[in-house]
């Protein structure tokens, strides 16, 4: 059952609201097994105002009680099991079984992203301690639940809160949840390969200060989704578009992009300014400034010299301003 934080206006052309999954103890509800909590302010005061959230907890839903004994991955990180610390009671078949039904369900719940709790033995999705049969642990494992959930859902958005306190993973976290809102709202329409294009249309940028060669790609399979069964296209394009987006954009991808945008301008403003925005996205590629400058910049010029393809791309507006995300990369 979804806990309804009332969202703020999302970004322009995204439904509302925006809905992810989340491991219930980083919203301060007392679920560990000690009895406590892992409420995370960002998660909760910030990010609370755009999203709605659907809290799960796979050990409490598993039949387990609050507090617990502690549980720990222990064998290897390809096929661990689920044992409580002292006692060593085997909780791995019906965490499995839970994590196969609960993920199944998410994928009904039409949710845009998810964020785990990091190095849980049941939600972790990286680095996860998994103890050997004497004791001894390392850092590679998969959370159980969390591994079944990333397999059934491979295009969501999935990030653990430890990781969103790196700008760039948060920045590329939130981008990602916003593009996954925008193209379940086209996935629900009938399909249109004019929709697509536009869609293609509008995340060039974004898609070129990912990978440019999935940017590539996509506009291959757009140029031909008339041509094909809809079902084929659409599956394809997601499994593109979300495999760009988790590669991250780097400040020479970014410039890239910029440079993309200012050759919109180059007959249409003087070239004291051109010359400035050129300036501009230099000292950012020498990161001597943020990415929100060279883009207020183009939204500055955009003003006084209308580019309509330039004014459509997501790339300008990925997230909601009052994040500050761009701020920060």
């Amino acid at each position: 059952m979804a806990t309804r934080i009332a969202p703020a206006v999302p970004a322009p052309a995204t439904p509302a609201p925006i809905r992810l999954g989340i491991s219930t103890c980083l919203l301060g509800v007392r679920v560990r097994f000690d009895g406590g909590h892992k409420r995370d302010p960002y998660i909760t005061e910030l990010l609370g105002q755009y999203f709605e959230w659907v809290p799960v907890c796979p050990e409490v839903e598993v039949g387990m009680s609050t507090p617990r004994e502690s549980l720990r991955l222990v064998g290897t990180a390809a096929a661990p099991r689920l044992l409580t610390v002292r006692t060593k009671v085997d909780w791995t078949a019906r965490m499995e079984h839970y994590a196969r039904e609960r993920a199944a369900a998410i994928k009904a719940e039409n949710l845009d992203g998810y964020i785990l709790k990091s190095k849980s033995p049941s939600c972790g999705m990286e680095r996860v301690k998994v103890y050997t049969e004497d004791g001894m642990p390392n850092h590679a494992g998969v959370g159980l639940y969390a591994r079944e959930l990333m397999r059934q859902c491979p295009a969501l958005p999935i990030e653990e809160e430890g990781r969103l306190n790196d700008a760039a993973l948060r920045e590329n976290f939130i981008v990602r949840v916003f593009t996954h809102a925008r193209w379940r709202q086209l996935r629900a329409q009938r399909f249109s390969a004019a929709r697509l294009v536009d869609f293609q249309a509008r995340h060039k940028l974004l898609l070129m200060a990912h990978s440019e060669t999935h940017m590539r790609q996509l506009g291959r399979l757009v140029a031909t989704a008339g041509h094909h069964p809809a079902a084929g296209v659409l599956a394809a394009y997601e499994t593109g578009l979300f495999e760009a987006l988790r590669t991250p954009a780097t400040r020479k991808r970014h410039t890239n992009a910029l440079h993309h945008a200012a050759g919109y301008f180059r007959d249409g403003i003087p070239d004291a300014a051109r010359q400035e925005l050129a300036d501009v996205i230099d000292r950012y590629r020498r990161g001597l400034l943020p990415l929100i400058v060279p883009v207020t910049l183009i939204r500055h010029h955009l003003l006084l010299c209308p580019q309509p393809y330039l004014s459509n791309q997501i790339y300008f507006d990925p997230h909601p301003q009052e994040l500050m995300l761009l701020n920060h990369v």
